[in-house]
């Protein structure tokens, strides 16, 4: 009898892959969409599994350590180690290839200082001229993510860790949550196209929200674009706006958020400046913006716009967004094609701020696939005042770029409302993560302003770095880019 079930059940089981299988082929012999599916019932389908299972592949066991993008594996180790406080140390010799273009070479001193000669970096002050101007302490700090993109436990982690190295954290478009509010951290506040936060019923922006929220922000950041996606707009689906997330944005429970694509009272750059100067006359606070550029057009035209009106107009800081920046979810096209990289950029409003006389006076934040120690350092050699990375701060919450952003199957938890998934993602753990990653980058900044002959990094200029052209020649930063001189221009005009 137990011989007779036994068999029973093996047959039923049987029958019913038989079953699966044949509707399987059935599907594929008539349907009209795959000729690899119809020719080759069954066994096509073999080859789209194998086509979404080879990018895992290759970023396992196929791909060289140094050659994977949007980050390779050495990068992503080095910030894996960084987060857990392991260190950056290495033996036998590196693997990177110094013969390659782009390289960068840091030029060391003969006779570097003694540690008793060295200075912690300064803190630098955004906003001088505001009534509550920014003290900011720290060189490396958070970009813009949303808590609605990112997780709660991502978002909290994230703050927590900011409040413990002492940096600040943007807090992305999608507004100010509980979790940023509580952390005690030094926040930015993000206004992007859609105002969510500090916005009235009809989408306009509100000057009692803006009151309501400046006592727990630094600054604010009024989003023009990022390098991800210039030009278009964030899209929220409907299934991540939960009660929670439209309380804090003011948009409606369950319907897709679509921000506009720019900011409906913007339309040049005075309509910018006063878009600025509304925000910071509210608040007190300083007022910036973000922005990804295309060409030196903008920026100069942005500069004869402040000279024209007086400098007082000037937004306190500029954040440059480099073409290479990320996202939860981009157009390929606009990812791939727009936007100059963070490399021509950065270069580009640093110098035109340097012509038209403004460079102290508006505070630039280079942002743009910068989550290394040497990229921070190249960038601040550059010209920059601050720098910000969001990647490089999912990479110390766990990210194992499986680009899942966009689909809500994020298998770290970081990207993901999934209650599931995010139970992985422990938050006193992580925020300790997030702490030690942004200590140990801006202390290897310093280190290499150490090697350089430098007091500490705030020194750093484009003398102190030489960028590979091609293998054994490389050039030094000031010659390919050097300082230009003051332009006489008419403000008056």
């Amino acid at each position: 009898m137990i011989e007779f079930q036994e068999h029973a059940i093996l047959w039923v089981i049987g029958g019913g892959i038989f079953l699966i299988l044949l509707g399987m082929l059935i599907q594929d012999l008539t349907q009209k969409s795959h000729a690899i599916r119809h020719n080759y019932p069954l066994v096509g389908r073999l080859r789209y599994y194998f086509e979404n299972l080879g990018e895992y592949f290759r970023q396992y066991f196929f791909a060289n350590d140094r050659e994977e993008l949007p980050f390779n594996r050495a990068t992503r180790a080095w910030v894996y180690k960084t987060a857990k406080g392991l260190g950056g140390l290495l033996g036998f010799g590196s693997t990177n290839d110094l013969r390659q273009t782009g390289s960068i070479l840091f030029v060391n001193a003969s006779y570097p200082l003694l540690e008793e000669e060295f200075t912690d970096a300064p803190s630098v002050i955004i906003g001088a001229n505001c009534d509550k101007p920014f003290h900011a302490r720290s060189l490396f700090n958070i970009s813009g993510m949303s808590y609605g993109a990112l997780s709660r436990p991502a978002v909290e982690a994230l703050a927590r860790g900011a409040k413990e190295a002492g940096i600040w954290a943007n807090t992305g478009e999608g507004g100010m949550s509980p979790w940023h509010r509580d952390s005690g951290c030094d926040l930015i506040y993000q206004i992007g196209t859609a105002k969510y936060g500090v916005r009235d019923e009809e989408g306009n922006l509100s000057e009692d929200k803006l009151r309501e929220v400046a006592p727990f922000v630094k600054a604010f950041e009024i989003k023009l674009s990022q390098g991800a996606k210039p030009g278009r707009g964030g899209v929220l689906p409907a299934n991540k706006v939960t009660e929670e997330i439209a309380r804090i944005r003011g948009i409606p429970v369950g319907k897709t958020s679509s921000s506009p694509n720019r900011h409906k009272e913007i339309k040049n750059s005075d309509d910018l400046l006063d878009m600025l100067n509304r925000v910071r006359d509210v608040t007190g606070l300083p007022v910036g913006f973000k922005t990804v550029i295309g060409s030196e057009r903008f920026p100069e035209d942005l500069c004869e716009t402040i000279l024209r009106r007086g400098t007082d107009c000037a937004p306190d800081f500029i954040t440059v967004d480099g073409g290479e920046g990320g996202t939860g979810a981009a157009p390929q096209l606009l990812a791939d094609h727009v936007g100059l990289p963070i490399s021509e950029a950065l270069p580009i409003l640093v110098d035109t701020l340097m012509a038209y006389g403004l460079k102290e006076r508006v505070r630039v934040i280079a942002s743009g696939k910068l989550v290394h120690s040497a990229k921070v350092a190249w960038a601040l050699c550059m010209g920059a005042d601050f720098v910000v990375s969001a990647r490089g701060f999912m990479f110390a919450l766990g990210c194992v770029q499986s680009q899942q952003c966009h689909k809500d199957t994020c298998p770290t938890g970081i990207t993901t409302h999934s209650k599931w998934r995010q139970r992985g993602l422990v938050v006193p753990v992580k925020a300790k993560r997030v702490a030690q990653y942004a200590h140990w980058v801006n202390h290897e900044v310093n280190v290499l302003a150490h090697s350089c002959g430098l007091h500490n990094a705030r020194e750093f200029r484009r003398e102190h770095i030489r960028i590979v052209q091609k293998a054994g020649h490389s050039v030094a930063l000031d010659q390919l880019y050097p300082y230009k001189g003051t332009r006489q221009i008419n403000s008056a005009s």
